[in-house]
């Protein structure tokens, strides 16, 4: 069964490759069917996904991967002791928690920016599913010059779902 789920994940990333080939393009990964560090290759710099297990974190050390950075809510339930897990590995933990849809704003986008440009190396940033890290990245791609359009395609492309009217509301009330 292992053997199936890893080609059919392998299929899956080369049908996808042609999605994210595009400069500028995040990739979302599906965190649960990660099984070589070698899909873990960062898009400049960064990937996103929903939340990590132990073994992802670790493939995710493995890659070169030099941060991990949860905009999960504190209370949140991750399943695990996150922050003994990447100590373990040597990635850095940072933290930007967005507990709610008012989190998903500029000023959080700007605080990303800055987290992502003062890392060393790639950073995987998560939440649950993605979604947010998905909203915020558009947001930070808007403040950075991107049209309203190409910042919603770029965070739909990093997980963005339920949260688009959220974004598209902060992009309105910039206009």
């Amino acid at each position: 069964m292992k053997k199936l789920k890893s080609s059919l994940l392998v299929c899956a990333l080369t049908l996808s490759a042609a999605s994210f080939a595009e400069e500028g393009t995040m990739v979302h990964v599906d965190i649960d069917s990660v099984s070589t560090s070698a899909e873990l290759a960062p898009v400049d710099g960064i990937r996103s996904s929903g939340q990590p297990d132990e073994e992802a974190f670790s493939l995710i050390a493995e890659a070169g991967y030099v941060a991990v950075l949860d905009v999960r809510g504190a209370g949140e339930n991750r399943g695990l002791d996150e922050a003994a897990i990447l100590d373990q590995l040597d990635l850095e933990y940072l933290t930007l928690p967005l507990s709610s849809p008012d989190a998903i704003n500029f000023e959080n986008a700007g605080k990303l920016e800055k987290m992502l440009a003062e890392a060393d190396g790639p950073v995987l940033l998560h939440c649950g599913s993605g979604n947010r890290v998905g909203a915020l990245l558009a947001l930070m791609k808007s403040r950075q010059g991107l049209s309203d359009e190409a910042a919603i395609e770029y965070g739909r492309s990093a997980g963005l779902t339920g949260l688009e009217p959220v974004v598209r509301a902060r992009l309105s009330e910039e206009d």
